[in-house]
């Protein structure tokens, strides 16, 4: 069984959703968790308020509660890649993901994520990713060392003022030669089903991308891009490449959901967060971080 060392925060709502006790709302809110789960942590004591106080079976809903929990998996798979930092000053902490390493704690990952591994590794129990990648992709993310600063580095995600650019590998099925175009994709990118999946709807653009060509092989029929992505919307790389025709290779989800199965490190989805460029928000100096990891077509 692992247990995470940090504790996982929940408001409760402004509206009851029609429960009288806690325990009944976090049944209701985690569908996929079976009630005797929450009943025997809730026993054990795992589950408090604020102040520390335990949560008991009979604890009334209130609204804007704050409920403190720890998550817990059965068998917490251990990813054998790691991770490096690339830089680290007072306020910022740059580090490289390996493929399939979670950056924050989720689904049946606890202790196997970058930031808790980086929080043991550099002592720094504050440590918070200000940005996310998906487990499967690989690359740069930027984390917020300093609590002080830290609302400064996330008005420069919220304000979209840093440069990202992502490399990817995809199998284009063409001898039309493709090195050096540049395609801008814009289209309007909404949940899917399963909802852990994202879709291209109608509506208006609320994703943005820039993609070029760096290289192709028309022997293999595979091409190296770079991805400029304008906005965030989660998948949005993997969709646009799509909308071209050219989903990224390895991709489990895109364009057809595969069949549950276990990571199969051979084979990682060939994306990577190659680099990150923005103005310090607190030195107001020009900061250019890069991977020295790359994607290749050999």
């Amino acid at each position: 069984m692992a247990i995470s060392a940090q504790s996982s925060k929940l408001s409760l709502p402004q509206t009851n959703p029609g429960v009288a006790t806690v325990l009944e709302y976090l049944i209701l809110k985690f569908p996929y968790i079976d009630a005797s789960i929450w009943q025997q942590r809730i026993a054990e004591g795992k589950v408090h308020y604020h102040d520390g106080t335990a949560i008991t079976a009979q604890s009334p809903f209130k609204a804007q509660q704050r409920i403190y929990y720890y998550r817990e998996v059965e068998n917490e798979p251990i990813i054998p890649f790691k991770e490096a930092v690339i830089f680290q000053d007072q306020h910022l902490l740059i580090a490289y993901k390996p493929h399939f390493l979670a950056v924050t704690p989720g689904g049946a990952y606890i202790n196997e994520c970058l930031q808790n591994r980086l929080r043991c590794s550099t002592g720094i129990a504050d440590l918070q990713a200000l940005h996310r990648l998906d487990r499967v992709t690989a690359g740069l993310v930027m984390f917020s060392v300093n609590p002080a600063t830290r609302h400064l580095y996330h008005h420069l995600f919220e304000a979209r003022n840093i440069h990202k650019t992502y490399q990817a590998i995809a199998n284009v099925r063409t001898t039309e030669g493709l090195t050096g175009q540049q395609w801008e994709i814009k289209n309007h990118i909404a949940q899917a089903s399963p909802k852990f999946r994202m879709g291209i709807t109608e509506g208006p653009a609320n994703s943005h991308s820039i993609i070029r060509c760096l290289q192709q092989c028309t022997k293999t029929q595979k091409a190296l891009f770079e991805l400029s992505p304008i906005t965030g919307k989660t998948h949005q790389l993997r969709l646009h490449m799509q909308t071209l025709g050219w989903p990224i290779l390895n991709d489990k989800y895109y364009p057809k959901l595969q069949p549950q199965s276990a990571d199969n490190y051979a084979t990682p989805l060939q994306l990577l967060a190659k680099s990150l460029k923005f103005i310090d928000p607190v030195t107001e100096q020009p900061r250019h971080f890069w991977c020295e990891h790359s994607l290749s077509l050999s």
